[in-house]
């Protein structure tokens, strides 16, 4: 994985685990790697892992099995599409319609280009 200098490499990893969720390789109750084992395969230290699992056992996406390892919790996939949702129109939507307003784009013309590509 190559990691952005402009987001902490902890929400990195954790965008990962959401694309994951949200593209069905992950499904409620399903074990995720260790931390030990995501900290090797990404070539970080394994705090900053343990760090990504933390914040998204506070978002109540993975639980903890003491001595078995992490888990997917019920409900993950709802709750990734609501944190995905908010960060989108929180931190890109803005420059998508400045981009937009930029280049005179319409909303009818980006529901033609939408449309293509679906």
């Amino acid at each position: 994985m190559e990691f952005q200098k402009d987001q902490a490499i902890y929400l990195q990893i954790a965008d990962m685990v959401f694309e994951n969720i949200l593209a069905g390789l992950w499904s409620e109750d399903d074990k995720i790697p260790s931390v030990r084992v995501t900290a090797v395969t990404l070539e970080v230290n394994p705090n900053t892992v343990m760090r990504t699992y933390t914040y998204l056992q506070e978002k109540g996406l993975i639980y903890n099995r003491r001595g078995i390892g992490y888990f997917i919790a019920q409900g993950a996939l709802e709750k990734t599409k609501i944190l995905e949702k908010e960060e989108f129109i929180q931190n890109h939507l803005p420059q998508l319609f400045k981009m937009m307003d930029l280049l005179n784009i319409d909303f009818n013309e980006l529901r033609i280009l939408y449309d293509s590509q679906h």
